[in-house]
């Protein structure tokens, strides 16, 4: 028997609510509330994308700091021609840029941090 696994990227932060529904609006998914008040999932048409984890003891990362490690971070694809359009909706809905330099055509990358301070960046699809 082949038991159904779901895998969740969660993201700790001081405010659930306030995460899932930047990454809801970034990602076009809704954030969903369960039974545990700490838990917020993102979902779309095809899952669950990630979830957001209340820490009660929260830091938010220092990166880009060099003496500290990124660790991680979420790499959202984009169709070339709407990096632009992308980055206006993701500073839009709370994001802080980091890197935001057009590198051009598929090596175009940009860099922010989200609302609990947690990297991500918006990549041109290879």
């Amino acid at each position: 028997m082949t038991v159904r696994k779901t895998t969740v990227l969660v993201l700790d932060c001081a405010e659930p609510e306030r995460l899932a529904e930047f990454y809801a609006g970034l990602l076009g998914g809704t954030a969903r509330l369960g039974r545990d008040p700490d838990y917020v999932e993102v979902a779309g048409q095809d899952g669950v994308f990630l979830a957001a984890h209340r820490d009660h003891g929260y830091a938010p990362p220092t990166w880009p700091r060099p003496e500290d490690s990124q660790q991680a971070h979420l790499r959202i694809l984009i169709e070339p021609g709407d990096m632009d359009e992308a980055e206006r909706e993701a500073v839009r809905l709370g994001a802080r840029p980091i890197v935001t330099r057009d590198n051009g055509g598929p090596r175009d990358e940009r860099t922010y941090a989200d609302p609990a301070g947690h990297s991500f960046a918006l990549a041109a699809r290879p």
